[in-house]
């Protein structure tokens, strides 16, 4: 893969026990925390990732400096307009210097306890004001994605289970060693784009133009730049990179259970070809999918826990006796792995909030 989504924290642990035979909770919490091979980092479309260590200099270059920029910028409007300082950007750069000062020495601190020790960081900004929805975000949180997009804080140790994110923060020279190595945005596009493909494509440049969370124009340089190859994808066109145009061997039909937000399901923009007539039940309406059953390449249908926590199939179609048998074993294989732990998606699709359906 190319990453794993990690706005909700259980993703990152049940995408990756749906592709390693035998992973642990324990196993992938050593590599986020002990050896640090994989970082979680905001990027693509603002949205929470984590990425092989390697790789960030380029998904920092190629779409993180991207979003810190319109999180400074906004951030700055926002405190201007709540009349927390008539000079949001010297306000700013000075909560961004005491908060990389507090963690210069190599702690970790939770969003709270920085906020405890940087007056800077109390306050709030008004949303929604007048909208039965509306009222008071603190200010604090946002300095921190403003500084952990910006490649300057990453996300350390958590501080609670495998399935809640209580992030502490820690300067990114301290928590990985070295600063992110400085790259071009054109190389970052390029490079992020060269994975997508390797791992998505073919694909269409408005499924890369989605995923990346960029404009056509970047991602049609990229493109460029990688010499990328066009195929024919059912009269519409398709991009492979120029070694990666030999046919793939058939393969036997195979079941998954994937979770919410999994990277799979979020791959593409143009989901016809593996969603079908399923849309409306599995994503909901910000475009988040809810777990999802797989049979022979489709999304068949979803997946639920009962009050045991057992996982419960939601067939949205008939897969046939294999197909059902198949999917039924990853159920039960799933349920034994949870051994009891409950995962509630954070963004539940319509079919997740159905109890009962399709079992």
């Amino acid at each position: 893969m190319v990453c794993l989504h990690a706005t909700d924290p259980a993703t990152v642990f049940l995408s990756t026990w749906a592709r390693v035979e035998g992973m642990t909770v324990s196993d992938l919490e050593a590599a986020l925390y002990v050896e640090r091979s994989l970082v979680k980092h905001l990027a693509m479309r603002r949205t929470m990732f984590v990425f092989a260590r390697e790789t960030m200099g380029f998904v920092q270059a190629g779409a993180s400096d991207r979003v810190a920029d319109s999180e400074r910028r906004r951030l700055i409007r926002d405190v201007e307009k709540a009349g927390l300082h008539p000079n949001g950007e010297r306000w700013l750069s000075a909560a961004c210097e005491h908060v990389l000062a507090v963690l210069s020495d190599g702690r970790q601190a939770s969003s709270s306890q920085l906020r405890d020790e940087i007056p800077l960081l109390e306050g709030s900004i008004a949303y929604g004001q007048g909208k039965p929805w509306g009222g008071q975000v603190p200010v604090g949180p946002r300095v921190l994605t403003t500084l952990s997009a910006a490649g300057r804080i990453v996300r350390a140790t958590n501080d609670g289970g495998w399935t809640i994110s209580r992030p502490r923060w820690a300067s990114t020279r301290s928590w990985l060693g070295e600063e992110i190595a400085p790259h071009t945005q054109r190389e970052g596009v390029a490079r992020l784009v060269e994975q997508w493909l390797r791992v998505f494509g073919p694909g269409t440049a408005a499924d890369i133009k989605w995923w990346l969370g960029s404009t056509v124009a970047a991602v049609r340089r990229a493109l460029g730049d990688l010499h990328a190859v066009e195929v024919d994808l059912d009269g519409q066109t398709g991009y492979l990179l120029g070694d990666d145009l030999e046919a793939t061997e058939p393969v036997e039909p195979w079941a998954a259970l994937l979770p919410a937000l999994d990277p799979t399901t979020m791959g593409w923009l143009e989901r016809e070809w593996y969603l079908g007539q399923h849309k409306a039940q599995v994503f909901d309406t910000n475009g988040n999918a809810g777990p999802t059953a797989w049979w022979d390449g489709r999304i068949v249908g979803g997946w639920r826990q009962s009050d045991t926590g057992d996982v419960v199939l939601q067939m949205l179609e008939d897969v046939g006796a294999e197909g059902r048998r198949a999917l039924e074993h990853e159920a039960a294989r799933l349920t034994e792995w949870l051994g009891g732990t409950r995962v509630r998606p954070r963004f539940p699709s319509p079919l997740s909030r159905v109890a009962g359906a399709g079992q």
